[in-house]
C-alpha cells in the first residue's frame, strides 16, 4: 500500500478535542475502504489539517474523509519515507 499526506484548510482554532474527534471519525470508517489513518495533525492559527495514511488509492482516502464528513482539499502521495 502507498502512503498519502492529505490537507485540510478552513478549520482556524480547532482545538486538541476537535482534532481527536475529526480522527477518530476517519478511525471508524477506513477499514471498509482498506485505508489507515497514522497520525494527524493541525495548526489552529492557519486552519490546516494534515493526515497520513496508508491505502490503496487517494480516492479511498478521499472516501473516508468524505464520510467522516470532512473532505480533503488536498491529497498528495508520498513515494519516498525514512
Amino acid at each position: 500500500m502507498a502512503q498519502f499526506m492529505d490537507v485540510h484548510h478552513g478549520f482556524e482554532g480547532i482545538t486538541p478535542d476537535q482534532l481527536r474527534q475529526a480522527h477518530d471519525a476517519d478511525l471508524a470508517v477506513e477499514k471498509e475502504e482498506g485505508v489507515h489513518f497514522e497520525r494527524s495533525w493541525a495548526d489552529p492559527d492557519s486552519g490546516t489539517i494534515y493526515c497520513l495514511s496508508e491505502a490503496p488509492s487517494a480516492d479511498a482516502v478521499q472516501r473516508v474523509h468524505e464520510r467522516a464528513g470532512h473532505r480533503a482539499d488536498e491529497i498528495h502521495e508520498v513515494p519516498l519515507v525514512v
